[in-house]
């Protein structure tokens, strides 16, 4: 069972920054896309981000045009450790945010973290 463990979610005001992490097991991070997903109350699981194994000769990013801008994800191979940064926070991100890692057609997610962006 592949564990993907999620933090840093929580209650911020409009225009405010958060910044999500996701530990994947060493074994199958490196090797992974990583990326990050979001559902709100009522919608489908959508895509934020995606950023691409540094085992190519460089990470390729890619983003919603929603966050576009204002959102950054970033992975650090040494911990194992895949990075959302969030800024200029809109109350339309409101959301449980879900890790995933796709490998070798396999897809592993995170429990999800509640991110509420609220005045």
């Amino acid at each position: 069972q592949v564990q993907l463990v999620e933090s840093g979610g929580g209650l911020v005001q409009p225009g405010g920054s958060l910044r999500l992490s996701c530990a994947a097991p060493r074994n199958i991070f490196a090797f992974s896309i990583m990326g990050w997903y979001r559902q709100a109350p009522g919608k489908q699981r959508e895509l934020v981000a995606t950023i691409t194994s540094d085992t190519a000769s460089s990470s390729t990013t890619n983003y919603a045009d929603s966050v576009k801008g204002r959102f950054t994800i970033s992975r650090d191979n040494a911990k194992n450790t895949a990075y959302l940064q969030m800024n200029s926070l809109k109350p339309e991100d409101t959301a449980v945010y879900y890790c995933n890692s796709r490998i070798l057609g396999k897809n592993y997610w995170g429990q999800g973290t509640q991110v509420t962006v609220s005045s």
